[in-house]
């Protein structure tokens, strides 16, 4: 199937690893043009020569910046003036427990999780309704709706992006533009790895059996049982991206391995 994005531009947000990255390989496979992002030169310059290696042909450039500083996102602006796909996916994330979250932790999570989104939204969103075409994609997760017990300020975030996405999407009625979120659930991204890594050495397990305890214990309703793997997140991300996709607006869909128990 082609996804008719041959030529089109997209910036993605916290791209030099995981979920961002896989993203922009299936986006540099579908013939896109491609601005990563990561915190610094450095992090951006080893994804590009990753991703010229499985694609080497693609049209890749990358612009650092810091989504926990204003002053690094307008940067980023100034050197990005305009793409036709948008995907909000730079986010962190810390199991922590309650009642040990600071207001410094909640603000820190909501600046980088929700804010990062909503700067880059304001600057394009505007430029994709003048030219009557664009697709902004907000990478949330499935503990949006699930809030997770031991990341409630995480979870918060998530479910707030899917509001700014909704929002945004009743904003695009009888034009060309869609905004829709795509909810992962666990997924095997290096960050998760270190978060199994550290579930088996405090458990005294191997980082296999930690797994197998994750989601017999603390995910139990994952359908799939095992951890999605980052491409098959940016699978759907692609087909979101895609003028083949017009149909599909300010919808929250879901990459979770049929976690959550509900029909729609």
């Amino acid at each position: 199937m082609d996804l008719q994005l041959k030529g089109k531009t997209a910036l993605i947000s916290g791209s030099t690893q995981g979920i961002g990255l896989a993203i922009a390989l299936q986006l540099l496979k579908e013939g896109a043009v491609v601005i990563i992002n990561g915190r610094t030169t450095a992090r951006i310059d080893e994804a590009i020569v990753k991703l010229k290696q499985q694609v080497p042909d693609a049209q890749v450039t990358g612009v650092a910046a810091d989504f926990s500083k204003v002053e690094e996102v307008n940067q980023l602006l100034e050197k990005v003036q305009e793409v036709d796909i948008l995907v909000n996916n730079a986010g962190i994330f810390e199991p922590k427990p309650f009642e040990e979250i600071t207001d410094a932790e909640w603000f820190r999570f909501f600046e980088v999780n929700v804010m990062s989104g909503v700067r880059l939204s304001r600057y394009f969103f505007p430029k994709m309704l003048a030219k009557n075409w664009g697709r902004i994609i907000f990478i949330a997760s499935e503990s949006a709706v699930m809030i997770p017990e031991e990341m409630i300020h995480y979870g918060t975030t998530k479910t707030a992006q899917l509001a700014v996405s909704r929002g945004l999407a009743e904003l695009t009625k009888g034009t060309g533009v869609t905004v829709n979120t795509v909810m992962p659930g666990p997924t095997k991204s290096e960050g998760v790895d270190d978060f199994i890594k550290k579930l088996a050495e405090s458990d005294m397990v191997s980082p296999e059996k930690a797994e197998e305890d994750f989601f017999k214990n603390m995910r139990p309703s994952s359908l799939i049982q095992r951890f999605a793997k980052v491409s098959e997140i940016a699978n759907l991300v692609t087909y979101i991206s895609s003028p083949l996709s017009a149909a599909t607006n300010g919808a929250a869909l879901r990459a979770d391995g049929g976690l959550l128990r509900t029909i729609f």
